[in-house]
């Protein structure tokens, strides 16, 4: 039998989550595999982060879906190192002339003016106080966070500001933050989602290479609970036939380590996120790929993906409903969604400006 010469071209690289890395969809060019007798003996070149600094015009960005529960955000970086395969991000990179795949999560920028940008926005005397989401598009604590800090900063503006925030991460490094958030908390301006995919080690580290263990994840929802931090769990994304049977147990133990509310999302594969999962499941769960494909369409009313409103992160559907069911009954028995007040808008105060100032009287 002839080998694929595909195949060759999909070797995993160590630490990356996609096997490919397609042209965007805005590309003039198209790639194609090309079998030339060399490449079984060539090692696969290890694939290096770039970081690129630019310089964005302004920085809360704002939406109006009806099933997103915030109207503002603010992303410090484009891309993601963690790499997580089915990130709904990846398309933005298009945007760039970048590929979704591997350029997504080795190719990233920074913002390096952030903080200085929100200031500015927040001075503006039209601006309306409205909690501001980080990590709604890329993870606000990713690994270059820890040399960077923008995430850091904007949090320290907001703060400064009594401005309320949610924060959506995967990553441990949120930890290093936990005074300033707490802080937060305690006056109510704090709120944090921790994603939790799967339990399982192996496919977590195929599924999301850079991320934090599941159990250091765990341990992240502990200590910010301890601190008096709001923790919802996001599980997310639920994939058929690889972790959607995990459903209960990462509910369990994420009110085991003190998260209040839950949250799941199915998986959704927008744009060119089809053919980067599509290849994924090939290389990595090849006798599964047909099952989770075929799920998904069931999901999404014989398409792979449908981006209506309000049925694009749970489908429709008996396999919807199940899910729907499952998630219910599992959230009552663990004693999650429990009430939590809304985020307080009432303390902001816009921020004073930078610089030699008059000293106050009182």
């Amino acid at each position: 039998m002839s080998e694929d010469p595909k195949s060759k071209f999909n070797a995993p690289h160590k630490g990356r989550g996609a096997v490919s890395n397609p042209g965007s969809r805005y590309s003039l060019v198209t790639r194609e595999p090309f079998d030339d007798g060399w490449s079984r003996e060539e090692a696969i070149e290890k694939l290096l982060t770039t970081v690129t600094a630019e310089k964005a015009r302004s920085i809360i960005a704002r939406n109006d879906s009806p099933d997103v529960p915030f109207e503002q955000s603010i992303n410090t970086y484009r891309g993601c190192e963690h790499g997580c395969i089915y990130c709904y991000a990846r398309p933005s990179h298009a945007y760039l002339d970048l590929s979704p795949g591997l350029d997504f999560e080795s190719r990233l920028f920074t913002k390096p003016n952030a903080a200085d940008l929100l200031r500015k926005e927040l001075a503006k005397a039209s601006y309306v106080c409205k909690p501001i989401a980080l990590g709604a598009n890329t993870d606000p604590y990713q690994p270059i966070e820890r040399e960077h800090r923008l995430t850091h900063a904007v949090l320290e503006v907001l703060w400064e500001c009594a401005h309320p925030v949610t924060i959506t991460t995967k990553s441990a490094l949120i930890e290093r933050d936990l005074g300033l958030l707490a802080a937060m908390a305690e006056k109510n301006l704090a709120q944090v989602q921790i994603s939790l995919t799967t339990l399982d080690r192996g496919l977590a580290r195929r599924l999301e290479p850079r991320a934090a263990a599941p159990e250091r994840r765990l341990l992240t929802i502990r200590k910010l609970s301890q601190a008096g931090i709001p923790v919802t769990v996001l599980i997310a994304p639920v994939i058929p036939f690889l972790t959607d049977a995990e459903l209960e147990d990462l509910l369990e133990q994420a009110a085991g380590a003190g998260a209040r509310h839950a949250q799941y999302i199915m998986l959704r594969l927008p744009l060119e996120l089809k053919d980067l999962v599509t290849d994924w499941l090939q290389v990595h769960y090849p006798l599964k790929r047909e099952h989770v494909l075929n799920r998904l369409t069931e999901l999404h009313g014989g398409q792979l993906y449908r981006a209506t409103f309000t049925e694009r992160q749970s489908g429709t559907g008996l396999y919807a409903e199940l899910m729907r069911q499952r998630f219910r009954l599992a959230v009552k028995r663990q004693g999650l969604n429990t009430s939590v007040p809304p985020l307080d808008t009432a303390q902001f105060q816009p921020p004073r400006p930078k610089g030699p100032q008059q000293m106050s009287l009182f």
